[in-house]
C-alpha cells in the first residue's frame, strides 16, 4: 500500500560514484527545474517522490555492486507500489545496459552517459540548450565542481572509462567562464576543476594543452576565491600551469595526480606512458616550482603480475615522496579492458593486505605532516556545522577526501562559505583542530 507522504510527480535523483557524476546529476536537475518539474537530490524516504532517477557508477567492482544494489532496492519499491517509476542512467547503465535490462526488467528505462535529452523526454521535460552550464548544485553553497572536459583518450590497460565516457572532449574557455560567473552569482567561492584528464584539456579544440590559459581566464571571475585542480594525468603534464599556480593567489597550491603505480614493469603493462624516473622527476619539479604544494595521488595494488618486489618498490616510493594525501584501490579485473586479457593472478586477500599496508604507511606520513602544522595559521573556508564543531578546510584540502579543520562551535559563530584565519592547535592523522585568529 502506498504511503501518503510520497509526493506525486516529484523526481528524486540519487547519485553514486565520483564528482563527475554529481556534476551530471546537477545538470539533469537544472534542466528538470527549468521545465517546471519538482526535483530533489537524495530526498529522505518519507518525502522522496514517486519518480526515481539513479545515476550509477561502473568503475570498479565495489562501485558496480553499490549501483546494482541501489537499482534493486528501487525496483523492489516499485514492485511494492511505493514508487511509480524508476529510471537508471550513468556509467553502469552505459556499460551494461543489455544485461541490466534482462536482469532487472522492473526498471522503466535505462539511459547511457550521453543520453540526457532522451532521459529528460522520458521524464516529461524538454532539453533546453540555452541552459548550457546552468545547474542545480547539490554541494554546500560555497563550492562547486566545474567539469572542463568529458571522456578520455588515454590507453590505460586497467580502465573502462573510455568505454563508458567516450573520447576526450574539452569545453571552450568562454563557456566555462560563463558557467563560473553563474556559480559565483549563486554564492560559490571555490571551483573544483574536474575531468577524466585535466592534462589533456584543450588539445582537441585548441590543438595545444591549454589548462594554463583556462586558469588565467577563471581567476578573473569576481567572487571566486579558490580554484582547485583534480585528476591530472602525469604524462605530458603542461608545466606552464605551475607558473600560473605560483603567481595567482586564487589557485590553490594543490594538485590531484593519480599515479597508479611506480614499478617500471607495472607502469609498462598498465600503458601509462611513463617510468619511475620520469614520475619522480615530475614530482620534484612540482615541488620546486610551487614550494609547499600539496600533492594527492591514487594508487592501484594487485594489478596482474604485481610481485612482492613491485609492491616493495611502490612502498619505498610512497615513503620517499611523502604525499600529502593518498588513496589506494585493490585492482579490479574489468572486462573489455586491455588488462582483462592478463591473468588476475594476485589473490584478493593479498590485494587487501597490500592496500592496508600502504594506507598504514600513509597514515603515519599524514600524522607527521599534520604535526608540523600545529602552531601555524592557515586561511580556511567553512563548509558546514556538525555537532559541536564548525568544519572547515585549508587550501591544501579538497572536500570529502582530505583533512578537515574542526573549530569549537561553542566559542565561535561562523557562516558557511566564510573565509577565516585559523591557528592549528592539535592534529591527528586526518584532522586538524584549531581556533579562530
Amino acid at each position: 500500500m502506498r504511503t501518503k507522504s510520497v509526493k506525486k510527480n516529484k523526481i528524486n535523483v540519487i547519485t553514486l560514484g565520483c564528482s563527475k557524476n554529481i556534476y551530471d546529476s546537477e545538470v539533469l536537475m537544472g534542466q528538470l527545474k527549468a521545465s517546471g518539474k519538482e526535483v530533489e537530490h537524495e530526498a529522505p524516504a518519507e518525502t522522496e517522490g514517486n519518480i526515481i532517477v539513479i545515476n550509477t557508477c561502473g568503475f570498479i567492482d565495489n562501485a558496480k555492486a553499490e549501483s546494482v544494489n541501489m537499482i534493486l532496492e528501487y525496483a523492489d519499491k516499485k514492485e511494492r507500489g511505493l514508487v511509480d517509476k524508476v529510471f537508471v542512467t550513468g556509467c553502469l547503465s552505459e556499460r551494461y545496459r543489455p544485461d541490466l535490462e534482462k536482469e532487472i526488467p522492473n526498471v522503466d528505462q535505462f539511459f547511457g552517459t550521453t543520453e540526457l535529452p532522451l532521459l529528460l523526454k522520458a521524464l516529461g521535460a524538454d532539453y533546453k540548450h540555452e541552459l548550457l552550464g546552468e545547474r542545480l548544485t547539490t554541494t554546500p553553497k560555497n563550492y562547486a565542481y566545474l567539469k572542463i572536459a568529458e571522456g578520455c583518450d588515454r590507453p590505460c590497460s586497467f580502465c573502462a572509462i573510455p568505454i563508458m565516457r567516450g573520447k576526450h572532449v574539452s569545453q571552450p574557455i568562454e563557456k566555462l567562464v560563463k558557467e563560473a560567473e553563474g556559480l559565483a552569482r549563486d554564492g560559490v567561492k571555490e571551483l573544483i576543476l574536474i575531468a577524466q584528464d585535466l592534462t589533456y584539456y584543450g588539445l582537441d579544440i585548441y590543438k595545444k594543452r591549454n589548462l594554463a590559459e583556462l586558469l588565467e581566464a577563471l581567476v578573473k571571475v569576481e567572487g571566486i576565491e579558490w580554484i582547485r585542480l583534480h585528476y591530472a594525468f602525469p604524462t605530458g603534464f603542461p608545466m606552464d600551469v605551475l607558473a600560473v599556480m605560483k603567481r595567482e593567489p586564487k589557485i590553490c597550491n594543490y594538485i590531484d595526480i593519480p599515479l597508479q603505480h611506480i614499478s617500471d614493469n607495472i607502469l609498462k603493462s598498465m600503458r601509462r606512458g611513463t617510468t619511475k624516473e620520469k614520475t619522480t622527476q615530475l614530482l620534484k619539479d612540482f615541488r620546486a616550482a610551487v614550494p609547499g604544494i600539496a600533492i594527492r595521488t591514487t594508487l592501484i595494488v594487485g594489478y596482474p603480475g604485481e610481485t612482492r618486489e613491485d609492491f616493495e618498490t611502490l612502498k619505498g616510493f610512497v615513503q620517499e615522496m611523502k604525499f600529502d594525501r593518498m588513496g589506494c584501490f585493490a585492482y579490479s579485473h574489468e572486462e573489455n579492458t586491455h588488462a582483462y586479457l592478463l591473468e588476475d593472478d594476485v589473490p584478493a586477500e593479498v590485494k587487501q593486505e597490500r592496500v592496508n599496508e600502504l594506507m598504514e604507511l600513509q597514515s603515519q606520513i599524514s600524522w607527521d605532516l599534520n604535526q608540523e602544522k600545529v602552531g601555524q595559521v592557515f586561511k580556511c573556508i567553512i563548509d558546514r556545522k556538525e555537532g559541536n564543531h564548525f568544519i572547515g578546510r585549508t587550501e591544501f584540502d579538497s572536500p570529502d577526501v582530505d583533512n578537515e579543520v574542526l573549530l569549537d562551535a561553542t566559542k565561535n559563530y561562523l557562516k558557511t562559505g566564510e573565509f577565516i584565519n585559523v591557528k592549528i592547535t592539535e592534529a591527528t592523522e586526518f584532522d586538524l583542530y584549531g581556533e579562530v585568529v
